[in-house]
């Protein structure tokens, strides 16, 4: 799947908009809502199979003829220990990749979506204004393309939490990481001292739209309005699946040998909440009030 199109025959007439990382969970609820959220945008949604962002040259191609008036950059090597392993990876697709596509965007609109993962877990409830501090490769290219990207005052940065959801492949979410797990008969151990603002990707993907038609720009928190552990998030998708008789224990930090991680990023999101026609949900209340949404 090259690409999506919000199509009508006017579609042409509308400004085009291009998603990175269409083939991954947020981008792939940002490109599938764009008829309902973003009507008067024609979308395309990039995956890394249609378009390799690091070929720089194919990029500036397609970008000046095609001539987006909108660039919502999903795209991201996110998986925290494949940043830890492989450092010059994670600054190529996270930071090198967002710094040309800012070249290329000086005169329209830029989003970055961004991580929670940029705190050090120190405080929790972090405001927008909060200093950053993060404690990962993953974290580091992150505060790396924000400041790239809010350089220009036209651009937009949302920085969001865990996601779940349905993604194409069926192995980004949080909660199918968990539910893959299960299947395979492994036993997870989740820490009830590591604190998150999970959300689902669809709600996000919603809040971002929203974002663009308001024209926001700088910097905003977009989470679940609620701050959930590793371990209650687990029981959470625990049992949403009882067929799969999952299996999930307790566990801490503090007997954790890996690289280091940040206790409690959970977000503020007052300032993006003034901005939204709707409140953003907590996890809990989100699964109770959609029991049919893939999870």
């Amino acid at each position: 799947m090259a690409a999506s199109l919000s199509g009508s025959p006017l579609a042409a007439d509308r400004p085009l908009a291009w998603v990175t990382g269409a083939g991954g969970l947020i981008g792939s609820y940002v490109v599938r809502l764009a008829p309902q959220q973003a009507p008067h945008w024609r979308v395309r949604g990039w995956t890394r199979d249609a378009l390799d962002l690091t070929d720089y040259g194919a990029v500036t191609e397609a970008f000046c003829r095609q001539r987006p008036a909108l660039i919502v950059h999903c795209a991201a090597l996110s998986q925290s220990p494949a940043c830890q392993a492989d450092p010059r990876r994670a600054h190529t697709l996270n930071v090198s990749v967002v710094e040309h596509l800012a070249q290329l965007a000086v005169e329209v609109p830029l989003v970055l979506l961004s991580s929670d993962l940029v705190f050090d877990g120190q405080k929790g409830h972090y405001l927008e204004t909060d200093p950053v501090g993060p404690l990962s490769v993953y974290g580091e290219t992150k505060v790396l393309a924000e400041q790239c990207v809010l350089a220009n005052p036209r651009h937009l940065v949302v920085r969001t939490s865990l996601n779940g959801g349905a993604s194409p492949k069926g192995d980004r979410g949080f909660n199918e990481e968990l539910r893959l797990a299960w299947q395979a008969g492994r036993t997870l151990k989740l820490f009830t001292d590591e604190f998150r603002s999970p959300m689902f990707a669809g709600v996000t993907a919603r809040a971002l739209w929203e974002l663009v038609k308001g024209r926001a720009v700088g910097l905003f928190h977009v989470g679940g309005s609620e701050r959930l552990s590793r371990w209650q998030m687990g029981q959470l998708v625990a049992a949403r699946w009882p067929q799969l008789a999952p299996r999930l224990e307790p566990a801490s930090r503090r007997d954790y040998r890996g690289a280091p991680r940040p206790p409690d990023t959970s977000l503020d999101c007052a300032k993006a909440q003034l901005r939204l026609s709707f409140r953003l949900p907590g996890l809990t209340r989100w699964l109770a009030e959609h029991p049919d949404e893939p999870f």
